[in-house]
């Protein structure tokens, strides 16, 4: 089974509630899910999102999409993780996302999957060393070993809120692949953490869902070449 979790939370710091923010007339977290089912690599896709009461919408949302939800500490994400982990044993790789990304690319989280089972590596994104892909494409897998590892040792209070870093930081300990693309498009800017982040996204939504809402990476990164500021 390839696990994959998106961690989500309300209570982000420069752009609140942006995870349920409308797109084209739904939840940004809901559009984002709706292309993350895509992915064929994908066997079981969950939220992992906190305890605190400010969550409580979030939660009740992502459940009505049919999706497991876990509910963990907020600021410990790396426990969250292991703790959603610890529910599926069969789990032979974990896939991480983060919940700012709604226009995720599936057949490039597909290649990261097959490109880290192919290498067997502990760990395999597509951000590794010099970025190439667009800020918000980013996918990490994991695996199960390598995370409860981290999640036991890990002490740096960065290393718990950004789940990977103990891994990647080691290489002399943890088999480290990534996967890269010919043409860098590392300066647009696709991730939602900025109002005009949220603005760009609702355009692109606008322009490209109604007459295919299968558009992909290609399709997005046409619109931003045209659309002044709002990529870079």
């Amino acid at each position: 089974m390839n696990l994959a979790i998106i961690q989500a939370r309300m209570t982000s710091s420069r752009l609140p509630g942006k995870v349920m923010a409308p797109v084209l007339g739904e939840p940004m977290i809901g559009r984002q899910v709706e292309r993350l089912r895509r992915a064929r690599r994908i066997d079981k896709l969950t939220v992992a999102t906190s305890t605190d009461p400010s969550d409580e919408p979030l939660a009740s949302y992502c459940e009505s999409l049919g999706l497991a939800v876990f509910r963990g500490p907020l600021a410990d994400v790396l426990e969250r993780y292991r703790a959603a982990l610890a529910l599926y044993p069969q789990a032979r790789a974990v896939v991480r996302l983060t919940a700012d990304c709604p226009l995720a690319d599936p057949q490039l989280i597909d290649e990261v999957i097959d490109h880290h089972h192919a290498t067997g590596a502990d760990y395999t994104s597509n951000t590794l060393g010099t970025r190439t892909y667009p800020h918000g494409l980013d996918a990490e897998v994991i695996r199960p070993a390598a995370l409860v590892e981290a999640a036991a040792l890990a002490c740096d209070p960065y290393e718990r809120e950004h789940v990977t870093p103990y891994i990647y930081r080691r290489p002399e300990v943890f088999r480290l692949a990534g996967v890269a693309r010919a043409e860098s498009l590392a300066a647009l800017r696709w991730t939602v953490d900025l109002p005009e982040d949220l603005t760009f996204v609702r355009d692109v939504y606008a322009k490209l869902y109604p007459r295919n809402p299968d558009f992909d990476s290609a399709a997005v990164a046409a619109l931003a070449v045209n659309t002044s500021g709002a990529s870079a």
